[in-house]
């Protein structure tokens, strides 16, 4: 683990440095956590009082801060960002895959792999694929026909793309992600499913993070297609011919139903559903446990989930919600008989 002095870490932060530059830090702690060769970071004023207990050698924090600690500081306008920057640094995650291509590996002669692209044990390569530069193909991964997969992507173990798959560079793969996955495309033919092969690609551009779990389906005939710079956390569905544009986050567990349209720098919380053949603009949150039924055309936050109780209060709740109908009748009736 290589350490950095706090001089360094000024100059890579952009940040106002006040204390001991030569002082050398190994590793970010929580300030209540942290021990001497550490250094901590403030974002929310509620851990404020945990300032003057902190045995971190160094804290970030914003100058609106810098009264309430004594010690080494570094003094930024968005210590969230700069943590993030810093974690970026001192970041010990593994490679998901050597610098080689693990023996065990199968690759087809058709597929074209950089020499700096690793391949780990397992990992399957069909023809036509195309593995860029730098790119870390984790264990028991699967690239199918004529998948490219950009420079510097990074695929962790069990990860499965599909065929006629477009990722960009950049790109992270939680495991057992799964990208280009048939659509749920069926007509009813009286009573009997017929399945309705689903020939359009998923196209994934730069920088655009995957979480373990999540499922993102092939076009039925246009593409699935997902912007750079999108983050998508765990367990998500992504249906297919869906669009998300460029700076979108996403939550866990929230399903995107096919055919919907979800704008820029769009926040989606966990457990959200959004029905099909929806269109979300740009600039828009959207909270948890909401049911998104008819497109948002204006910016700004939108809720539908049911904050929780106590049970007691809940059932009182719901009682009343099941009269609404007959309440709504008497009211009208009263109002009938006022006026006559």
């Amino acid at each position: 683990m290589h350490n950095y002095t706090l001089s360094q870490i000024a100059e890579l932060l952009g940040a106002e440095l006040d204390g001991d530059g030569a002082y050398e830090i190994s590793k970010i702690a929580t300030l209540a956590n942290a021990q001497s060769g550490h250094i901590a970071f403030l974002a929310n004023k509620k851990y404020r009082s945990q300032l003057s207990d902190t045995q971190a050698g160094a804290v970030i924090l914003s100058a609106t801060d810098v009264e309430y600690y004594q010690g080494n500081k570094l003094i930024v306008a968005n210590p969230y960002v700069c943590y993030a920057k810093l974690a970026q640094l001192l970041d010990t995650t593994p490679r998901s895959a050597s610098q080689s291509i693990h023996p065990t590996a199968v690759i087809h002669p058709d597929a074209t792999v950089a020499s700096t692209a690793a391949i780990a044990a397992n990992a399957v390569i069909e023809a036509g694929a195309v593995i860029g530069d730098n790119a870390q193909i984790g264990a028991n991964c699967f690239v199918g026909e004529n998948t490219n997969i950009g420079n510097g992507t990074k695929l962790w173990a069990n990860v499965c793309v599909y065929h006629d798959v477009e990722i960009g560079s950049d790109c992270l793969f939680q495991s057992s992600s799964v990208i280009g996955s048939d659509g749920f495309g069926y007509a009813n033919d009286k009573g009997q499913w017929i399945k309705i092969p689903q020939l359009g690609r998923v196209i994934i551009g730069d920088k655009v993070e995957i979480g373990a779990g999540t499922t993102v389906d092939r076009g039925a005939i246009d593409d699935t297609i997902i912007h750079s710079n999108v983050i998508i956390d765990n367990q998500c569905q992504i249906a297919h011919n869906v669009e998300i544009d460029s700076g979108t986050a996403i939550a866990g567990c929230t399903v995107i139903a096919g055919s919907t349209t979800i704008g820029k720098n769009c926040q989606i919380a966990g457990l959200v559903g959004i029905n099909g053949h929806m269109s979300v603009c740009d600039g828009v949150i959207i909270t948890g446990m909401s049911m998104v039924t008819k497109s948002i055309t204006e910016p700004g936050v939108y809720s539908s989930g049911i904050p929780h109780t106590t049970n007691k209060e809940w059932r009182k709740s719901i009682a009343h919600l099941r009269n609404l109908s007959d309440m709504k009748n008497r009211l009208k009736t009263l109002e009938t008989l006022t006026k006559s």
